[in-house]
């Protein structure tokens, strides 16, 4: 599969991704040193710096997915389980559903350990129906073929090397008629947004970071990975090239004009 073009803005230089001093082969462990750093207070920072939208990009990402009763997701890179939680409650309230299950998995032990610990008391984790392990979403390699209903990646994608072997093993590990959904930062098209979507990353969140956590370079390299993610238009093109089939129009939707895309595919039966 090619590999995904960069915007020419945040194209890396010299095959790196952070200007010239982190070499592509090195980001996975870099971003996961990085998440080390941050994951006590990761969601806390992240509502802080969205501005309170966080929360409702991940529910209207589940809300689009409206997943029938059931189902057996996968959440790549979800380790403290706010998508997981979304995906559970939505079955719970809407589908009135006690099977489904969510198996997060996450590069990261402390994000995964923060997951833990949130559910460990739940009923969610009595019943089963939520489980976490330590993996690469490039080289899922304890995940069987064709083994779940729904693939979600939440706000991961732009921190993995190589996005295409990522979409190559969500293609295996969904069963035929599975759907690969990913909520990824976009790129902001319209003019006068684009430059405060590009101050608000750039700057503010950075800020935000500092003043939180004092982990202002953290946030920085966080808000570099954003930035170097494809535009929208791309990864649709990739997830066609992976061998999904992509809905109708353009393969995404876009939240407050790019800020946030969900994308979706489904593997052919």
């Amino acid at each position: 599969m090619p590999a995904l073009e960069h915007p020419s803005s945040a194209r890396p230089k010299d095959d790196t991704l952070y200007g010239d001093i982190v070499p592509i082969d090195a980001k996975e462990e870099i971003m996961d040193r990085t998440y080390c750093k941050v994951a006590d207070r990761y969601d806390m920072v992240l509502e802080a710096m969205s501005l309170g939208l966080n929360q409702y990009w991940k529910k209207k990402f589940v809300r689009l997915m409206s997943p029938a009763a059931g189902l057996k997701m996968i959440d790549m890179a979800g380790g403290t389980g706010q998508i997981a939680r979304n995906y559970l409650e939505y079955q719970d309230l809407v589908n009135s559903d006690k099977s489904s299950s969510v198996h997060v998995v996450d590069l990261n032990e402390q994000m995964l350990r923060v997951g833990r610990h949130r559910f460990s008391s739940s009923q969610w984790t009595k019943d089963g129906r939520i489980s976490f392990a330590q993996g690469s979403a490039e080289n899922l390699v304890n995940v069987a073929d064709n083994s779940f209903d729904i693939y979600s990646i939440s706000a991961g994608m732009h921190n993995i090397p190589h996005p295409e072997l990522a979409l190559s093993e969500a293609y295996r590990v969904l069963k035929p008629g599975g759907v690969f959904a990913c909520l990824e930062y976009g790129h902001v098209d319209t003019p006068i947004v684009k430059q405060l979507h590009r101050w608000h990353l750039e700057t503010f969140a950075p800020a935000i970071g500092q003043l939180l956590v004092n982990k202002r370079e953290s946030y920085e390299r966080l808000v570099c990975s954003a930035l170097s993610f494809p535009h929208q238009r791309d990864f649709a093109k990739a997830i066609r090239r992976a061998g999904f089939r992509l809905p109708p129009g353009k393969g995404y939707e876009l939240m407050h004009h790019g800020y946030m895309v969900a994308f979706f595919g489904t593997k052919p039966e």
